[in-house]
């Protein structure tokens, strides 16, 4: 079973199956004691990640972003992006577009960039036309052949250990200081943090809740598939200080973003609180689970305490925090957990 995983590409869907290695705090380092310096003054900038060293010379004029959601740190800066990837997955209207992106373009008085088709993996070509100075990849799965194409069209931020595993600070540290904006991306940071912390004051319940973020698959559920801590849902609830439910923390083997556990396990999730999963919120996911000898074992699945993000929508896709979806959704996201306990 694939995880849902909100990506512009199918491509990117099939990251769930990549076998994840170590995890490391990014860094930026400058060669010029004037780092972040906005003015441009900080360059040459060197960026470590993954796949070694990336420096980038001068403050970038065009800039592109490939994957999902790289493209918000720029925007949220006040950078418009000359490329960047279109959305399928959380797009509301067709358009490719998040509609948290939406309004930034808007308030930016910028027209939509050119949209990157990443359906079949990235594309190169498209991305070489925009011409770009830097391409913005910390949020991502980039393989090292993905990483060698693109750096032949410029220099490319990749993320800095784990595949997907980049929290939304460390994107905006590490986009920002390639953009020569390393202290407006601690700025950005701290207002972000300030809004997520007055969203979890509105809602104190979930405080002391431990949550289960799933993606179950309707047709088979004998597999119980969640995300562990290194993936960027459950790790933003973790570092809200919410804790983690015992299941999560024993196969949070620092080597994949998500796990399996048959249903027969049932007993091993009787800590959780709020049972998360993608689906349809109609309360015909929620009726089947209840039903399944296996599943009804499980207290909070029993008694109700299921959050269900409804697939492919905005909102399923604010689950996965990111620059501008943060301000856009994560009220009514916590919302919608505080409501499972209710």
């Amino acid at each position: 079973m694939r995880l849902s995983r909100p990506v512009t590409a199918a491509a990117m869907l099939a990251a769930a199956a990549i076998a994840l290695a170590g995890c490391a705090t990014p860094t930026a380092d400058n060669t010029d004691e004037t780092a972040g310096d906005s003015s441009g003054g900080a360059f040459p900038v060197t960026i470590e990640h993954a796949y070694g060293e990336t420096v980038i010379e001068s403050q970038p004029e065009r800039v592109a972003t490939v994957a999902w959601s790289n493209q918000e740190v720029p925007l949220a800066l006040g950078v418009v992006p000359v490329g960047m990837a279109e959305v399928t997955w959380g797009d509301d209207d067709g358009d490719g577009v998040l509609p948290w992106v939406e309004d930034q373009l808007e308030e930016l008085g910028a027209e939509t960039p050119v949209l990157f088709d990443e359906t079949d993996g990235i594309d190169f070509e498209a991305v070489a036309d925009t011409q770009p100075d830097v391409i913005l990849a910390a949020y991502s799965g980039l393989t090292q052949e993905e990483y060698d194409t693109l750096s032949k069209i410029a220099p490319v931020v990749a993320y800095p250990e784990v595949a997907w595993g980049t929290s939304y600070q460390d994107m905006i540290r590490l986009n920002s200081a390639a953009l020569g904006l390393a202290d407006e991306g601690d700025a950005l940071i701290e207002e972000l943090q300030g809004e997520v912390d007055a969203a979890l004051a509105n809602h104190p319940e979930l405080a002391d809740s431990t949550v289960l973020f799933s993606s179950l698959d309707p047709a088979d559920l004998s597999q119980i598939v969640f995300y562990t801590s290194l993936d960027t849902r459950p790790g933003f609830l973790a570092d809200l200080g919410l804790p983690e439910p015992a299941v999560v923390t024993e196969e949070s083997d620092g080597e994949a973003f998500y796990a399996t556990v048959s249903a027969e396990q049932a007993d091993r999730f009787a800590d959780v609180d709020v049972f998360v999963t993608y689906g349809d919120t109609g309360g015909e996911l929620i009726a089947q689970m209840q039903a399944d000898p296996l599943l009804s074992q499980i207290p909070a699945i029993a008694e109700g305490r299921v959050a269900i993000l409804e697939s492919s929508t905005p909102l399923a896709a604010s689950a996965n925090p990111s620059p501008l979806s943060i301000g856009w959704g994560v009220d009514e996201y916590f919302a919608l957990l505080a409501g499972a306990l209710g």
